[in-house]
């Protein structure tokens, strides 16, 4: 089969919708009218901040250093891993991000070449319209304007809907915090990146495979190297377009269902695709989640404020013995 069909191939599943990209419009779908977010009638297509940034990966480029792991394992203050940064055993299986790694990168035989495997580096894809975003009902997430989609642990309380949602199987559960529930997941260093500084992962890349920019110049630069090298990439930016397009992009030489990339992904965000269903789902379907997290998100805001109190009292006290 030859690139063009391939490409076509690949277009032809994009438009599909797979069971699993139904069960995560459903969680998308029940977080967002369980806080009122959307309404049948008043659904308005969002196509992502104009100015937000994005990562480019070359995944003809990777040589699965994995200095991109440490890099993101160091800047988030992560522990160290089981197997160390520079042992290779680790490709002999598959991985997801965890609790413990924020990105991960796995390992694929190079159908045209077997003396040199492709590397596919895995993380949270930033997402324009996130379906975690929707599905969660207690606003835990946000799409912030230059990209990256963030987290807030203080709010979550573990019903792990954007684990559903997420059509890139991204989204990790810190089984180990059952009393501190906790969805884990890369952030795209924000923080480095509102200093004016760039992602660690694209940072640490001594080859250059990871490029950090606005993703308009990204998308162009993409299309660039692939018309200037038709023999060396497919005719494909994934990430332009699937689920609503996200702010980390890929380009390859092989087609990317082969690098385990879900390819059954419409172009429309999860939720466009429900937007007539919404007004016929019972109302007892989605009020009692949100009431149920509403109350625990207010005890834990009562909790910490409590415990802040009795420090500040402890404080207090002694100060007066110290004096």
């Amino acid at each position: 089969m030859d690139k063009k069909d391939n490409n076509s191939e690949m277009k032809k599943k994009s438009r599909t919708v797979s069971r699993r990209c139904f069960l995560g419009t459903m969680a998308a779908l029940g977080g967002s009218i369980l806080l009122g977010d959307i309404q049948a009638s008043a659904y308005e297509e969002f196509s992502g901040w104009p100015d937000r940034y994005g990562m480019l990966t070359d995944l003809t480029a990777c040589v699965g250093c994995r200095s991109c792991e440490k890099a993101c394992n160091e800047v988030n203050n992560l522990p160290p891993p089981e197997v160390p940064f520079d042992e290779k055993s680790v490709f002999k299986e598959k991985r997801r991000p965890t609790a413990h790694a924020y990105t991960v990168v796995n390992r694929y035989e190079n159908p045209q070449d077997k003396d040199r495997p492709i590397y596919r580096k895995v993380q949270c894809n930033h997402c324009n319209e996130p379906a975690c975003a929707s599905a969660c009902p207690i606003h835990a997430y946000t799409k912030t304007p230059e990209g990256p989609v963030l987290y807030d642990p203080e709010k979550c309380f573990g019903c792990r809907y954007c684990m559903i949602a997420c059509p890139f199987y991204v989204p990790a559960y810190d089984y180990e915090s059952a009393f501190e529930p906790r969805i884990v997941k890369c952030i795209m260093c924000y923080g480095r990146i509102k200093d004016g500084l760039i992602p660690a992962c694209a940072e640490a890349c001594p080859v250059e495979a990871i490029t950090f920019g606005k993703r308009d110049d990204l998308i162009k630069l993409a299309r660039k190297k692939i018309m200037q090298n038709p023999d060396r990439y497919i005719d494909h930016i994934y990430g332009e377009y699937e689920a609503g397009g996200t702010s980390w992009l890929y380009i390859s030489g092989v087609p990317f269902e082969q690098l385990d990339f879900p390819t059954d992904i419409s172009d429309k965000p999860p939720i466009e695709h429900v937007e007539g269903f919404l007004s016929a789902v019972p109302v007892v379907l989605t009020v009692w989640p949100a009431l149920f997290g509403t109350i625990y998100a207010s005890l834990r805001h009562r909790e910490n404020l409590e415990e802040e109190n009795n420090q500040n009292r402890k404080k207090e006290e002694e100060r007066k013995d110290e004096s």
